[in-house]
């Protein structure tokens, strides 16, 4: 279970909960040959989001954390159906200032991709946020990616900058 302060308030936050189909857990040092294993599949992706992963890439994206934030903030959580992961999530809470979260990372295993589930994931998620009182989600999407931008303007995140990435957000 994560706390954290929300306007005042005291939000108990239970990871398996952000989903009610798959099993929903924090991803730890244990699990990095299986995110890797996941994670070097996805070739699309690491074409345009240079360099390709590797384990130290992995451990680093765990515990990285934006100014100000602390390890409170940050879900980095595998998506299972039994013991295969289906995906992952970075997601900051409260970035870059309350009633906003950020995906730094979602990636789906190529066996589940184009099938609806990445979707579905991602409903669960914007629900349980707002259900939590968040009210946009936002998001980097690599130039240049069709996979991604495709992903997320289906899923109905728009264009809000474009600097190095597209900064995109969806109000919930």
């Amino acid at each position: 279970m994560i706390e954290m302060g929300f306007e005042g308030r005291r939000i108990d936050m239970e990871i398996n909960t952000l989903s009610k189909r798959y099993h929903v857990r924090k991803l730890d040092k244990n699990d990095v040959d299986m995110i890797y294993d996941m994670s070097c599949k996805n070739h699309i992706f690491y074409q345009y989001h240079p360099p390709f992963v590797t384990k130290e890439s992995i451990l680093d994206d765990m515990t990285a954390l934006p100014p100000g934030k602390s390890e409170e903030d940050k879900l980095y959580v595998g998506y299972f159906k039994k013991e295969l992961l289906m995906g992952i999530m970075d997601l900051i809470l409260d970035y870059p200032k309350k009633e906003i979260a950020f995906i730094g990372l979602f990636m789906m295993n190529t066996l589940y991709q184009n099938c609806g589930v990445g979707s579905e994931i991602i409903g669960e998620v914007i629900i349980y946020l707002q259900s939590l009182g968040y009210k946009e989600i936002r998001l980097g999407v690599d130039k240049g990616n069709p996979q991604s931008y495709a992903f997320w303007t289906k899923n109905n995140f728009a264009a809000i900058s474009e600097a190095e990435y597209i900064l995109m957000g969806l109000k919930i």
